[in-house]
């Protein structure tokens, strides 16, 4: 037994000094990592640069003439009247939330159909305040895309979304083409 007492304690120094000396290794590396991190994020404004000088005239279908004024202001119009329309929603919507998280109780004496609906009322008013938050987030994606100058632009592709479908769907991010195919999937 005193052979054994004896073998685990310079085994375990051994194994001890690999270990510290092999952490400080990974925090030099992970600290190298970081500042690759930074010029990562430094390259990205660069791609979005040559988006703003195209700012002035934003891409178009081949078989469409380039937006007019006129149409890019009634595009915005729309877009900033969705975005006050779906926030005063929202506000709505939270408020019967909470009206009906207030009106609820402790559920004493509650029939079991009554709290059934009143918990089916909650879910749906909580599905449609996620879909409008949604729609406000596109809308307000379409204004930031409008602003840099990459509106119109497909997010998957690449080319022109279509001034049609952009003057239809105005949060539209997807050409048609790549919009199907991801309906598709």
């Amino acid at each position: 037994m005193a052979t054994k007492k004896g073998a685990p304690p310079p085994a375990s120094p051994r194994k001890k000094a690999p270990a510290k000396k092999a952490a400080p290794a990974p925090k030099q590396v992970a600290a190298k990592k970081a500042p690759a991190k930074k010029t990562a994020a430094k390259k990205a404004p660069a791609k979005k640069a040559p988006a703003k000088r195209t700012g002035r005239k934003l891409v178009v279908r081949a078989d469409e003439r380039p937006w007019m004024a006129r149409e890019l202001a009634d595009v915005r119009g729309e877009l900033e009247a969705d975005e006050g329309r779906l926030r005063l929603e929202i506000r709505s919507v939270e408020q019967d939330l909470q009206d009906l998280l207030r009106n609820t109780g402790d559920g004493a004496g509650n029939d079991q159909a009554d709290v059934g609906s009143t918990t089916l009322e909650r879910d749906a008013e909580m599905s449609l305040a996620n879909n409008t938050r949604e729609m406000l987030f596109q809308v307000q994606r379409a204004l930031g895309r409008l602003d840099d100058g990459t509106y119109g632009v497909c997010e998957s592709c690449g080319n022109p979304i279509g001034k049609q479908r952009l003057m239809a769907f105005p949060r539209a991010t997807l050409c048609m083409t790549c919009k199907q195919r991801e309906e598709r999937r």
